[in-house]
Order: structure tokens, then sequence, then C-alpha cells
């Protein structure tokens, strides 16, 4: 890792200073984590279509439109679930949410949660951040569960980040997905929210 010296601002964007081995100063625009946006859905679908298309985090096999992006979308704020996007220079490279487990009503303080980053995004500590914004407005909420449900065992960068937000293992679903001409686990983490099972609701 590169050691950060100063801040700095240009143009009213934050900007890190870094130094390289070589003694070459580069800078590197932070990341602007914010709320999601309609306009931020044509990158959001294209994002999402890319990790529909060409891996196993996703079981949808056919990447949906930004119509159905859009009502998803639409569908999570009706609900006053969190749905961030990570931007640099500008640029959405990431996005993240929570949505209900499942649908059932003794589920409702329980939430599954979401994070999709774009290829030239990864790396970047895009995942880390969003996560940290979902899960602290998940909280804030009153909810007391997340759940994620991890495609393909050997996604290992998905697990690690998981484990990275206190997240713990609770299970293996095995060969319930098949994509790609092959058998896909389905793997199970959870963290607890706030004061978890430790408290009753009010």
């Amino acid at each position: 890792m590169l050691p950060f010296s100063q801040h700095k601002k240009s143009n009213g964007i934050p900007r890190v200073s870094s130094e390289s081995s070589n003694g070459i100063t580069t800078m590197t625009t932070l990341p602007i984590i914010r709320e999601a946006r309609t306009s931020d859905l044509p990158r959001i679908t294209e994002i999402y279509a890319y990790h529909v298309l060409n891996g196993l985090a996703s079981f949808e096999e056919a990447a949906p439109d930004e119509i159905e992006m859009t009502r998803r979308f639409h569908s999570l704020q009706e609900k006053r679930m969190p749905y961030y996007v990570a931007e640099l220079d500008g640029i959405v490279m990431g996005y993240a949410y929570a949505g209900p487990y499942r649908e059932r009503i003794a589920y409702r303080y329980t939430v599954e949660n979401s994070v999709y980053i774009a290829p030239d995004g990864q790396g970047k500590g895009l995942g880390g951040a969003l996560m940290d914004i979902i899960i602290d407005r998940c909280s804030a909420l009153g909810l007391r569960q997340m759940v994620s449900v991890i495609g393909d065992s050997a996604n290992a960068a998905s697990i690690a980040l998981h484990k990275s937000r206190d997240f713990r293992m609770v299970g293996t679903l095995e060969a319930t997905g098949f994509k790609f001409g092959q058998w896909v686990d389905s793997i199970l983490m959870q963290r607890a929210l706030g004061e978890g099972k430790d408290t009753l609701p009010e």
C-alpha cells in the first residue's frame, strides 16, 4: 500500500496525494459515497449486466434492462431501504443496497445486502465503503440482522469482504444454481445490526 501524505482539494473534489517507491507523486480522487439517484440507473444497469453475463455472483442469466432496474430501484425506495453508489472522478463505479430478506412479516427486522463493483473499480476499497454505509443505515432504521447470499463458494473476494465487516459463515447451499454449464453453490453469511438479538424491538 502506498503511503498517503496530505489531503488536497481540486475544484471542490477531495484528492489525496501518494508517493510511489520511485518518488513520483500522483493524485488520486477519493471515492464519493452517496445515495443513488434515478439518473444513476443507466450506469447501475451496465455494472449489473457485466456481473450477470460474466460471473456467478448473480444467478440471473439474462441481464435486466434499465426499465426493470428502475422498477427494482423504486420498489426499494418505497420500502425506505438504503441504496448507495460509489463515484470516482464523477463516474459511478459501484453500488450497494439492502432489501427485505423475505416478504413474510416475521422477517421484517432482517435484510439482505447486495454489492456490485465495476470491473475497473475493483481493488480500490469501494466495496468496503459501500458496505459500511449500508450497514450503518440499516442499523439506524432499527433492523437487527443482515444476511448475504453469495453466489459461488469460490467467490473469495466477496467472502473476504463480508468477513472484514463482521459477517460470519452460516451455511452453504450446495449446487443450488446452474449457470455457465456448471452447478454453483450459494454461501450464506450473516451479521447482527445494532443490538441484534440481545433486546426485543420496540
